[in-house]
């Protein structure tokens, strides 16, 4: 079957890339011939000044042009009626790993063998990080490595994160301990030129050993080779200051571009975001700031309301989380202190922003590595509940997270002359029946795209009794783990004692990888596993320094934990804008529904539907052109290949199937699209030049399935 599902992403992939390449169609491009936008009659939130409860806000190349109550709209402006409306700035996620590369096997893990010659099944999962040219250092401990020169400028996780209004973001790479430079983007354009705002923004570093198998394979070493790293940095910078003053008599001294790049760290020209959750950690993160004199962010925070006093004495920022623990139906009655302390993360973490904001400690928000966005805003409304002002919140969101990132004189607010990003919305931001219509970003309304969203899987969450070969000894232990994206928490119990986990992670391909302090002949040891998770069973290998190399096996208790039903939070519902209206089904609206059927008896599917195929979470393009006749539907479909003829019909008012024949590499292949058409009149009335009707389902062949998801434009009558 994975041969199969292969075959059919190969060959779609090649074939409607070429068609991409060959007849590219962007909103920016269509939208090139207007510069000027006016939204009148809107409740208008600057955020930096006093709320304007009925005005008007003008856009001119890209930049907020006026603002204010008494505002006239240009003549050359395209007029949006804001009635009903509010205007935020754009929303800021301010620590993401946007338009970043996934991480790909190394050639050992393709191949199967680790470097201790175990098959694969045990084989430690290699990950190849981005890597700088010509470094000294080894991938991973590569501070000259640079968001800019791999952002990917698509994604569904950027479309995504716009349907959560969110407009900009900074971006840094994935993984690592000195991870690279981070970048400030807007979430749109078709370059990467396009898309930067400010770059670089900061040195990020982590303190989750390599996955390589390299040193340092353990926190101790992480942080030795952090402290190593910047004294070596310091003395290269005093170096070249001494032959740069006079060169005469002195040897030239070497050229080092990891060391370079930590030269602005140490002499405070660069800030540092240090990633690091648990009160320990951010303690480390802050005695290492102060020892070197560094400007530092804390990112992650979830426990930063422990260390407040420090943070405001050292004007430390944190760049919070608001991927809240969730709760899972996973019964581990044999950890007894687990649940609790589990229960105890769930209700303190949404506590933790109105913590920092009572003790005057500058925070703003970020996603966290959270798998569904709808939680973005959802989470800030928890934070609201529990404590946080509304407006401590909109900052969060807002200006403070651009004065942290050092943007603050080109967004976070609604004023003249900063760039003209914008949230639009229906109701209060911060309501639980608030809905997002609009984004506008560098002056342009971007389209909404329907976005089909990752299983809230709960991953390696729950119970496992693990296996370990260690020393010729077969020992069990039970793991008890708990995920949040890529991040694990967790402890261990059994026949090498009781402890906590002291960093872990897990990959979206099931890469897993754990440090846990354990009790082994008598003596405490650090053992890191690695390995993979495959459904409910877990293997890999253990290693721990001054120890033979070792393996491990698990499964998990139960089948495997699943996680709650989210809580309701703001979503993107597409609105049509003047230049790229667009629309998405609601999730639960049985008004939207009914009115979508409705319409749909009167519109028919007849028209032209430019769809995008999901496959291996890209996107490639097609265009239908579909002509009903009662309950019969006919027509083409364009790609790379010839136009091919389809043939269905519509099965009630909403669901359609129909069929075409096309020819992929030289094969004909049979191909079966099914799926639902709504026309959502409760979020575009008719009343102005037209609304959009949408489509998705899956399309079929003997290859395999992939989703699928399509507009079409739909003038009233």
């Amino acid at each position: 079957m994975r041969i199969r599902q292969l075959l059919i992403i190969c060959v779609l992939a090649l074939f409607f890339a070429l068609t991409a390449r060959v007849t590219p169609t962007t909103h920016a491009q269509r939208s090139a011939t207007i510069d000027t936008y006016a939204i009148t009659n809107a409740h208008i939130v600057p955020v930096t000044g006093p709320e304007i409860q009925r005005g008007t806000i003008v856009i001119r190349n890209g930049l907020i042009a006026a603002v204010g109550a008494n505002v006239a709209a240009p003549a050359d402006a395209r007029v949006i009626d804001g009635a009903g409306l509010t205007v935020y700035p754009g929303l800021i996620d301010a620590n993401t790993t946007l338009g970043m590369p996934q991480p790909s096997p190394s050639p050992s893990a393709a191949t199967g063998r680790s470097g201790a010659g175990l098959p694969s099944i045990f084989a430690a999962p290699q990950a190849t990080l981005i890597t700088a040219p010509n470094s000294a250092q080894p991938p991973g401990l590569q501070p000259e490595v640079m968001a800019e020169n791999v952002i990917q400028t698509s994604s569904d996780q950027i479309d995504a994160e716009r349907n959560a209004g969110i407009t900009s973001a900074l971006t840094a790479p994935r993984e690592g301990i000195f991870i690279g430079q981070s970048a400030f983007i807007n979430l749109s354009g078709d370059t990467p030129r396009q898309m930067i705002v400010r770059s670089p923004v900061a040195l990020h570093i982590g303190f989750t050993p390599l996955r390589s198998g390299t040193y340092p394979g353990s926190l101790l070493g992480v942080f030795s080779s952090i402290r190593q790293m910047l004294l070596d940095a310091q003395r290269y910078r005093d170096s070249h200051v001494t032959y740069e003053q006079n060169p005469r008599g002195i040897r030239r001294p070497t050229q080092d571009r990891s060391l370079a790049a930590l030269v602005p760290l140490i002499t405070r020209d660069m800030p540092v975001v240090m990633q690091a959750n648990t009160e320990r950690e951010i303690r480390r993160a802050l005695d290492l700031a102060q020892e070197f004199n560094l400007k530092v962010i804390i990112a992650g925070g979830e426990e930063s309301w422990k260390v407040t006093d420090r943070l405001r004495e050292m004007n430390v920022p944190v760049l919070l989380s608001l991927n809240f623990p969730r709760r899972t139906t996973a019964q581990v009655a044999e950890a007894d202190p687990e649940p609790l302390r589990v229960l105890r993360e769930r209700v303190e973490a949404p506590k933790a922003a109105g913590r920092l904001a009572a003790a005057h400690v500058r925070f703003a928000f970020q996603s966290g590595s959270m798998t569904d966005m709808r939680d973005f805003i959802g989470n800030a409304i928890r934070a609201v509940e529990n404590g946080l002002a509304r407006d401590e919140a909109l900052r969060a969101m807002t200006i403070n997270a651009a004065e942290i990132l050092g943007v603050g004189n080109q967004l976070g607010s609604l004023e003249v002359g900063k760039i003209a990003n914008l949230t639009v919305t229906r109701g209060n931001i911060l309501d639980r029946n608030a809905r997002i219509t609009n984004v506008f970003i560098d002056g342009r309304p971007v389209e909404l795209r329907p976005v089909i969203a990752a299983p809230r899987g709960a991953g390696a969450s729950g119970s496992w009794t693990v296996n370990i070969k260690l020393e010729s000894r077969d020992v069990t232990i039970t793991l008890i783990l708990q995920q949040d994206g890529e991040n694990l928490r967790g402890s261990i119990q059994g026949e090498l004692g009781s402890s906590q986990i002291a960093s872990a992670s897990a990959g979206p391909t099931g890469d897993l990888r754990i440090t846990v302090p354990i009790t082994f002949q008598g003596q405490t040891h650090e053992a890191t596993l690695s390995g993979r998770i495959a459904g409910n069973e877990m293997s890999g290998s253990v290693t721990v320094v001054g120890l033979s190399p070792g393996t491990f096996t698990g499964t998990r208790a139960g089948g495997g934990p699943t996680t709650a039903a989210p809580s309701s939070s703001p979503q993107a519902q597409p609105t049509p804008t003047p230049e790229q209206p667009s629309g998405n089904p609601p999730a639960s609206s049985s008004t939207s529904k009914t009115l979508a059927s409705a319409a749909l008896a009167d519109t028919e599917a007849s028209g032209t539907w430019k769809i995008s195929l999901v496959i291996d979470d890209q996107k490639v393009p097609a265009t239908l052109m579909l002509k009903q006749q009662g309950k019969r539907l006919s027509g083409m479909i364009e790609g790379p290949f010839e136009p091919a003829e389809i043939s269905g019909q519509i099965t009630n008012e909403k669901r359609f199937s129909f069929t075409s024949t096309v020819v992929l590499g030289g094969n004909s292949v049979d191909l079966k699209f099914e799926g639902t058409i709504y026309l959502d009149l409760a979020l575009a009335p008719c009343g102005g030049e037209g609304i959009m009707a949408v489509m998705s389902g899956t399309v079929t062949s003997s290859l395999g399935s992939v989703a699928f998801a399509g507009t079409r434009y739909q003038e009233c009558k």
